[in-house]
């Protein structure tokens, strides 16, 4: 960083135009309001269409993006901070595409080596009509976050309609996944310097037995164990995979790898690399670093000087 901290005008970017645009509003806020005090000034910027010449005129030294989802955080925004030639937070463009697109980068995470889920790319409308997989599996969107348009279908149930239906905003292909029983874990990664460093497992438990975005967000949604209780080789594995993962991704700044464990088989599986962690009052990325003695606000300054930082 050439230039010291309080002297820095960082805009945060939030809001959005996707369908996370609600989470990405709450990341916003509490990342503006942590550098608040901090650096010289702080821009809250509700990104629009207008982005480029927005920050053109405000002239940022660095940029935070809390934005989710789609645009922003699969690439088109990096493309324009990337022309603006203005430092912002988190992954490049290939690492925030390759995140968002669920099946190229599970076929990158298993040439790494890292364990990843079965199943694949299926026509949304023959998902809504049979069973293309065995049940119990999972529906979800290849390009969205947040667990936004994701369905569980049980054995015994028939297929899930959803995908077939005219209000179905998330694409002709969607990602079909078999079901893995067990734990739902997620490991924080900070890119430093020396290399990717996991910080902690944290051991999710939902309110109503299925993970999905009331569960994440809203208060009570879910309860949380960090250190996970997990047999000593599962956690060691959870924490070099997510290295590996952000390494092999590509990824810079922080990133979330999300596992299950089925305790049963003993199976461990890397689901997906989130690029953009939240940061709302219910993530679990600014828990779990609290937890290695880091509180939100050194988090926030730690991501603002990574993005800082020549590279």
């Amino acid at each position: 960083m050439t230039r010291p901290f309080s002297d820095l005008h960082v805009a945060v970017l939030m809001g959005g135009l996707s369908s996370e645009r609600e989470v990405s509003l709450s990341s916003g806020k509490g990342c503006a309001d942590a550098l608040e005090g901090q650096v010289a000034r702080v821009s809250r910027v509700d990104a629009g269409r207008d982005l480029a010449q927005v920050l053109a005129d405000l002239k940022p030294d660095v940029v935070f993006n809390a934005l989710h989802g789609e645009w922003g955080e699969d690439g088109c925004v990096q493309g324009v901070l990337e022309t603006l030639g203005i430092p912002y937070t988190h992954s490049g463009v290939l690492a925030s595409a390759l995140a968002m697109d669920k099946d190229k980068s599970k076929a990158v995470l298993k040439a790494a080596g890292v364990v990843v889920p079965g199943g694949g790319l299926f026509d949304r409308h023959a998902v809504s009509r049979t069973h293309v997989i065995p049940p119990p599996y999972v529906i979800k969107p290849n390009a969205e976050g947040s667990s936004v348009g994701v369905y569980l279908v049980r054995e015994g149930e028939p297929p899930c309609a959803a995908p077939g239906e005219a209000s179905w905003t998330y694409g002709e292909q969607v990602m079909v996944e078999p079901f893995i029983a067990g734990k739902e874990l997620a490991v924080t990664v900070l890119g430093e310097k020396s290399g990717p460093r996991a910080l902690t497992i944290t051991d999710i438990t939902p309110a109503k037995g299925f993970y999905d975005y009331e569960a994440k967000y809203a208060p009570g949604g879910s309860s949380h164990v960090l250190p996970a209780v997990l047999p000593p080789h599962v956690f060691e594995a959870a924490m070099r995979e997510s290295e590996l993962a952000h390494t092999a991704m590509g990824c810079r700044g922080v990133s979330r790898s999300d596992f299950r464990y089925d305790d049963v088989k003993d199976e461990l599986v890397l689901l997906e690399v989130n690029t953009q962690p939240g940061m709302t009052p219910t993530s679990l990325s600014p828990e779990q670093a609290a937890h290695v003695g880091m509180d939100y606000k050194a988090l926030v300054r730690w991501m603002v000087e990574d993005a800082s930082c020549p590279r």
